[in-house]
């Protein structure tokens, strides 16, 4: 979950004075010139062998740990790193299973380190992220929010140390004798605090809290066939209304599909199931959908958008007059999709007039106990781009570099659908399984996350880190404000109205404790703006 949604709404234009710069591409543009392997292979310029996925760059760096008890790569900055701007570190990372022996936990960890000290790893701070295998992913390091260990535990918390000056990263784990092929690729030190749109105010939302027959001012059951008898993909199921197929129950949707000899529409088929659209469309926002999955080779469950101007006979939106558009220029989202057949998979993927059917544009994690236990699947929707996590670990992004009717027909309302199809390679041993859904909700940004609101000026603080005044110098024509202080757990510190008549207010943070604040200025034309500084 990205932090600070009270605050982070305003940080969007906010304008940092110049700060350090830590970065490698691989590509010749980096900052970084001393990349170094202890007991590791290690070579920076490798043509990149999995051009795919977010990650399409043609040089990255390889790490070839060829079974070094505390293999490592690492690289030492000019001056030591600064926190004052910039908290965290992000990496892409590729580890192929074939590259990989023993029975480590699959992980990579990022060390800071004083590389002055004859055992610089005695006082180092560690931040450990789990790593999927066979596909590029990016990892954060935030040395502010993230949980990390102190080897030293009477070391300060990292983000209020000055000592730094090497970073170390490791995959999966050190004290053992085990192969690991890495490849690494666009390492950055940034601000954590993206430009992203934060999705904080929950819109529509469904929580299964009933007993009996689904809310049907949420839901439309589709039940129509498409012209020819048979569903899409040929599936051999019937959807129906009834509630031997769905029904909430113990706080959850029950989806189920059932073998059974069912009739309707003038055909016979063998199996039932449930097909439910939304009668919420919605642009741009984050669908949460906390789900366990049916099981059974054959069985097909998803939880998918389709645009709301699609042209499908017996869909909701159709039936109300919005179908203008066809499959797949409408627009296609698959949140989740599972198949029976490849247990504990779960994939996410787009369809679009660029690439739909077996779309190229997909990609899914192994998670445990798909269909044994709860998890939480999520899609965050921005005009830029698609994010799509399970339990918060992020497997796939869509944001194609032409957004265009071919690749991008996502600037319109969707719908959301939740279904279990049936394939005819149904095991015949099958019965009925159920797809339990504990809530679905959809948030957007909340009215405080327009940019516009932001106060478009340059804020300085000095000096950072401060033990007693804090100036807070800034180039808005408006004067007069409130001056508030928080502390990372949101609590509000400071509230005091502030008359700027130089060039700077001081704030005195003689009274706080160590640790890491942020400042939100009020001015009065309603426009905000905030900055972070650090109390020794």
């Amino acid at each position: 979950m990205r932090y600070f949604y009270f605050l982070s709404i305003l940080f969007i234009s906010f304008n940092t004075i110049e700060a350090q710069v830590i970065e490698d591409d691989f590509e010749g543009s980096g900052t970084i010139t001393s990349w170094f392997g202890d007991d590791c292979g290690i070579n920076a310029s490798f043509t990149n062998p999995f051009q795919q996925g977010i990650n399409i760059s043609s040089t990255v760096l390889e790490y070839d740990d060829i079974g070094g008890q505390y293999a490592n790569i690492r690289f030492d900055v000019g001056s030591n790193i600064d926190f004052s701007t910039k908290n965290t570190f992000t990496l892409k990372i590729y580890v192929p299973s074939s590259g990989i022996t023993g029975t480590q936990t699959n992980q990579v960890s990022l060390k800071l380190q004083d590389g002055t000290l004859a055992q610089p790893w005695t006082t180092q701070s560690e931040i450990i992220k789990p790593v999927l295998l066979n596909q590029w992913q990016e990892v954060s390091f935030d040395f502010d929010n993230d949980t990390y260990i102190n080897l030293d535990s009477g070391s300060l918390p990292p983000n209020q140390r000055t000592d730094f000056n090497r970073v170390v990263i490791q995959v999966n784990g050190e004290n053992n004798m085990d192969f690991v092929v890495a490849y690494i690729d666009d390492l950055i030190f940034e601000e954590s605090i993206s430009t992203d749109p934060v999705f904080d105010n929950l819109v529509w939302s469904d929580e299964f809290n009933g007993f009996g027959a689904i809310d049907s001012s949420k839901w439309f059951h589709q039940t129509q066939l498409p012209a020819g008898g048979s569903w899409y993909n040929g599936e051999i199921q019937h959807y129906t209304n009834r509630t031997d197929n769905t029904f909430e129950n113990g706080g959850n949707l029950n989806l189920v599909a059932k073998k059974e000899t069912f009739t309707d529409q003038g055909y016979t088929k063998q199996y039932t199931s449930a097909r439910l659209n939304s009668k919420f469309a919605f642009q741009y926002g984050k669908v949460v959908v906390r789900a366990k999955l049916p099981t059974g080779v054959g069985t097909w469950p998803a939880i998918w958008m389709l645009g709301k101007n699609i042209t499908e006979t017996g869909a909701y939106w159709q039936t109300q007059g919005f179908g203008t558009t066809g499959w797949p220029a409408c627009g296609e989202i698959d949140i989740m999709e599972h198949w029976g057949h490849s247990q504990d998979y779960v994939q996410s993927a787009m369809h679009t007039p660029s690439s739909s059917g077996a779309t190229v544009n997909h990609g899914g994690q192994m998670i445990t106990g798909a269909s044994t236990q709860f998890h939480i699947y999520t899609l965050e929707w921005s005009e830029e781009k698609m994010v799509f996590s399970v339990d918060g670990v992020e497997h796939y992004t869509y944001n194609p570099a032409v957004k265009d009717a071919s690749t991008w027909p996502f600037d319109a309302e969707q719908y959301l659908l939740l279904n279990t199809a049936i394939q005819p390679s149904i095991t015949s041993g099958f019965t009925q399984s159920t797809m339990e859904i504990d809530y679905v909700r959809v948030y957007q940004e909340s009215t405080l996350s327009n940019p516009e609101v932001v106060e478009q000026t340059t804020i300085k603080a000095y000096p950072n880190p401060v033990n007693n005044v804090l100036n807070i110098a800034f180039d808005s024509n408006v004067r007069n404000g409130r001056l508030q202080v928080f502390d990372l757990s949101g609590r509000k510190i400071n509230d005091e109205l502030f008359v700027k008549t130089d060039n700077s207010i001081q704030y005195n943070a003689s009274s706080l404790n160590a640790g890491v604040y942020i400042v939100k200025l009020i001015f009065e034309n309603g426009k905000e703006n905030t900055l972070k500084f650090i109390k020794q």
